[in-house]
């Protein structure tokens, strides 16, 4: 080998070594546009009612910033973003809404298409959208810790956590309130397009009476027909009046349910992948939930 030979050698030996030392950076780099995606986040401004401020936290003891937090994550790795209202008070402990993905997408996709920022953080409420991990009752139980760890960084008020979700995300969701391990850990839940049958629920021993928000599509071919059968589970659970009657926004709403929790069937008309457009609906709904008397209390 001459000095010509060995100099191009050395070069793309060099060469190499910048790509494989560049390659952890740009993992991270393009991993962080990933998180940064979608159009800019518009976060509202919280009005502080009198009875929010009747538990309160040591906001010194808290690392959680206020405004837009990215990358947070579970024990094994579950990703999630986490928004708070612009006028953030750390010592005061906020509703938390936390949003299931659905397969084929991630926290901010999830974000993007539900919409649930502004409303949600204008109405008081810290949201967190966690990426779509590998369906399972152990990553159903994974996602459930996300309230707990938020609790450690942000002044969360843990007896009012509300769940939504679609797909894989509304299945999880449903799963939180009637798994054994976790049914304590919603305050109340708005699944859609759930994968969850009358047939998955018939064994299962109801929890207290919850507040829940069906929605499905008529036209789901995915699970068709999976909305009603587990309203009618809900319904019958939160013993509810066995005929619900059509609502102002098109709903329809169980009367009678112990505890006065509500207990609501939204039927769309769209495909199985569509997001229902009833974002407003589902943040009032948890907002209404937070008039009833907490799960438990006397």
């Amino acid at each position: 080998m001459n000095m010509t030979q060995l100099k191009v050698y050395l070069s793309r030996i060099n060469s190499w070594q910048k790509v494989l030392f560049g390659l952890p950076i740009l993992v991270m780099v393009v991993m962080l546009l990933m998180d940064h995606s979608g159009d800019s986040v518009e976060l509202g401004q919280a009005v502080y009612r009198p009875e929010m401020r009747q538990r309160l936290c040591k906001a010194d003891q808290l690392s959680g910033d206020a405004g837009e937090t990215y990358g947070e994550e579970t024990e094994n790795g579950i990703k999630y973003n986490v928004r708070t209202p612009a006028n953030y008070d750390a010592s005061v402990a906020h509703p938390l809404l936390l949003v299931f993905s659905p397969a084929g997408s991630n926290r901010a996709k999830t974000e993007k298409t539900t919409g649930f920022t502004f409303p949600a953080t204008q109405a008081g409420l810290i949201v967190a959208y966690a990426d779509h991990p590998e369906l399972s009752p152990s990553t159903t139980v994974e996602l459930g810790t996300i309230p707990s760890l938020m609790a450690k960084k942000w002044c969360i008020d843990e007896k009012q956590v509300y769940v939504t979700g679609h797909s894989d995300g509304g299945t999880s969701a449903m799963a939180l309130a009637f798994m054994t391990g976790t049914r304590h850990i919603p305050r109340a839940i708005a699944p859609s397009a759930a994968g969850v049958a009358y047939d998955d629920l018939r064994d299962r021993r109801c929890p207290e009476p919850l507040p829940v928000m069906v929605m499905h599509s008529s036209k789901d071919r995915l699970f068709p027909g999976y909305g009603q059968q587990a309203v009618g589970w809900w319904a019958a659970c939160n013993k509810c009046d066995p005929i619900p009657d059509k609502i102002a926004n098109g709903c329809s709403s169980y009367s009678g349910c112990a505890g006065g929790v509500k207990t609501l069937y939204c039927e769309g008309d769209q495909i199985h992948s569509h997001w229902p457009e009833r974002s407003k609906d589902i943040i009032e709904f948890f907002v209404s939930a937070t008039q009833v008397s907490p799960r438990g209390a006397k």
